[in-house]
């Protein structure tokens, strides 16, 4: 899949994640947040509580669910981008969770699973 092709899919999952984090009362504080050369997806807020969202999208599930691609190292790099971009904003008072959704974009309807406190 050439890369626009895989950028374009990347970015309609992160805004279907985005419009369901929308209904569940949370404002959309950051998209693609840099950090050095690291990025947060989606970071979202609701009253106290801080979510930095990892998303993976996939056009199917032929290989492998994409929640299954965020390994240990994914994980940590997310952790560590997370910790550094909080800190620069001096929102280290509030809650934070960091959380996953694997949004599968097929012939159908976009399928969202949203993971709470993935890691």
């Amino acid at each position: 899949m050439p890369m626009d092709d895989r950028a374009a899919l990347g970015a309609h999952g992160e805004a279907l994640v985005a419009r369901h984090l929308e209904q569940q009362g949370f404002a959309i504080v950051a998209r693609n947040a840099k950090v050095g050369r690291l990025e947060l997806d989606l970071v979202a807020r609701r009253g106290s509580l801080l979510v930095v969202c990892e998303v993976r999208t996939r056009s199917s599930r032929d290989f492998v669910d994409p929640i299954l691609t965020i390994d240990p190292r994914k994980r940590e790099r997310v952790r560590s981008a997370a910790r550094s971009w909080i800190a620069q904003r001096g929102l280290l008072r509030l809650e934070i969770r960091m959380d996953a959704a694997s949004v599968i974009v097929g012939s159908g309807e976009p399928e969202i699973t949203y993971y709470e406190a993935a890691f």
